[in-house]
Formats: C-alpha cells, sequence, structure tokens
C-alpha cells in the first residue's frame, strides 16, 4: 500500500486517527522530552525496572478486576521511589539498587499471574500493546498526562542536567538532590505507564531511549536534543503504524522496529559522531603527513 492510498483510505477510520494522534503524543513529545534526562542521567535501567515493575500492580488489578493501567503506575511507583530513596546512599550504585527492587517486583508479579487460572486479552494487551484500540478518552487523558509530564521537565531542565552531571557539586551549591530525583523517577514511572498502551510491556523502554539516543547522537545542545528526539520519536511513530497497517503486522513492533533502524541509520550517518565520519576523520588523521615528512631535503 502506497502512502497515497493509506492517506486517502485507512487514514479516515477513527480508530487509525486515534491510533496515530497517542502515537504522537506519547512517543514523540512525552518520550522524547522525558527520555532525553533519562539518557543524560544514564538510567536506561530504570525504564526497563519500571516497566517490569509495573507488572504485579497490573496483575493485581487483573486479580480484583480493577483498572490495570492505574494499577501499574501505583506499583511503578512503589517501586521506583524507594529506588530513588535507597540511591541516596552512595555506598551503592544506583544500577545495584534498581536490581535489588526490580526482581523483587517482577518475581511479586509472577507469583500473582500463577494464582490466576488464565490470561485474558486485557492482560496480554498490556504486556504487548493495543494501540489501535485505544478510545477518545484515551487520547484526551495523553494529551492531558502528556501535558503536565512535559511542563515538569522542562521548568526543572537546568536542576536535572545540573544532577544528572554531576551530584556531588549539585548538593554543594545548594541544589535538593533528592527532591529532584523523586521527581525525576515519578516523571519517568508516569511516561513508562503511559505508554503501555501504545507498545506494552515488553517494548516500551525503547520508546524511551531510541529517539533521545538518537539525537544525542546529531547534537551537543540540550534544546536541539529535545527538539530532536521528539520530532524523531513522533515521526517514527508516524510510519511504523503505517508499515503495521499496510503489511498488517503488530503495531508496537512494527513502531520499535523502525525506531530501532532509523537509530542504527543515524549511529551510521550522523556528520559529527556517526560511524562514517569517524572513519574518515581516523583516514584523513592517518595519512596526515608529519613534519619531518614535509621538511625539505
Amino acid at each position: 500500500m502506497s502512502l497515497v492510498e493509506f492517506f486517502t483510505g485507512p487514514w479516515h477510520l477513527p480508530f487509525m486517527q486515534r491510533a496515530f494522534a497517542v502515537a504522537v503524543i506519547i512517543t514523540g513529545l512525552v518520550c522524547g522530552v522525558v527520555g532525553v534526562y533519562v539518557v543524560l542521567r544514564g538510567m536506561a535501567f530504570i525504564g526497563e525496572a519500571v516497566s517490569h515493575s509495573a507488572f504485579p500492580g497490573v496483575a493485581l488489578a487483573y486479580a480484583v478486576q480493577g483498572n490495570l493501567l492505574l494499577g501499574g503506575a501505583l506499583a511503578g511507583l512503589t517501586t521506583s521511589l524507594p529506588i530513588a530513596l535507597v540511591s541516596q546512599n552512595r555506598r551503592l550504585k544506583e544500577d545495584t539498587v534498581i536490581g535489588v527492587f526490580f526482581s523483587c517486583a517482577f518475581g511479586l508479579g509472577i507469583v500473582l499471574v500463577s494464582t490466576q487460572d488464565s490470561w485474558s486479552t486485557d492482560l496480554s494487551s498490556f504486556l504487548f500493546g493495543q494501540v489501535l484500540a485505544v478510545g477518545p478518552e484515551d487520547v484526551w487523558t495523553a494529551a492531558g498526562v502528556g501535558a503536565v509530564l512535559v511542563t515538569v521537565v522542562l521548568l526543572l531542565s537546568k536542576e536535572l542536567v545540573a544532577v544528572s552531571l554531576d551530584r556531588e557539586t549539585s548538593r554543594a551549591a545548594g541544589l535538593p538532590v533528592m527532591r529532584l530525583d523523586l521527581i525525576l523517577y515519578t516523571v519517568v514511572t508516569a511516561t513508562i505507564v503511559m505508554s503501555l498502551e501504545a507498545v506494552g510491556n515488553v517494548l516500551v523502554l525503547s520508546l524511551l531511549i531510541t529517539p533521545a539516543a538518537a539525537a544525542r547522537m546529531l547534537t551537543e545542545r540540550l534544546w536541539a536534543m529535545t527538539l530532536l528526539a521528539s520530532l524523531i520519536g513522533g515521526t517514527v511513530a508516524l510510519a511504523g503504524l503505517y508499515v503495521s497497517y499496510a503489511y498488517d503486522l503488530a503495531a508496537g513492533g512494527s513502531i520499535v522496529c523502525v525506531l530501532t533502524a532509523m537509530f542504527v541509520a543515524v549511529w551510521c550517518l550522523a556528520p559529527r559522531h556517526g560511524l562514517l565520519a569517524r572513519a574518515r576523520q581516523q583516514n584523513r588523521e592517518t595519512w596526515r603527513p608529519t613534519a619531518d615528512q614535509m621538511a625539505p631535503t
């Protein structure tokens, strides 16, 4: 199916328009902006931890016939906030603390699921995503929550960057490091829970990390990195949904695969930090004549 056929046909279907709106809001706006600070902080592991720690909350909500996303959000916060608090003790590295709480939460989720006789489509959609099934209320919820999260991050941008680059200097300068950690962990948790509907628990980390990582290869400036991450995330999410519909593939998996392909392309072709640019630079340095070679004989 060509792009012309797509935009003159399936594009006008209400469910497809809702899927595009949610994908752009979550992947482009929210994950693009929040992911920048996750990449700068080097805390990709927390994204994986929160997405998996939401599992017991979803399993418990399913067991009591409650709201799956609300259960996931509460479980994610119950895991991420203690991680932020325990990580203040610099005797333990952040990834060590994450590993302790993350494995415990996921183990609890497995125990809760084992109490159920069978899986349902609701629980499987949490694991693998179901962006094509979102309703009008989901679009407005994503837009409202996303606007709040992006506003919080942008208002605290300077402080979050300072803490990400040098925690001890930030603490000495009087910045509330622990409070900023708690805010960032809360924002990351909310972003991940929002993204579960788009790609599911298994693939959510890609939305948070890949657009920001690609933008990091293209620029050194924070504002440009934030803008590029949002543009890359939104554009690629649309491309992934098009691929999904045109070839009858899973929507969440298609978005993640297109995102990864885009990152590989940027990693190879980035003008300053890409693989080809570095190879050319090394080649020029290898063949640059030395002073002895240039001296007249």
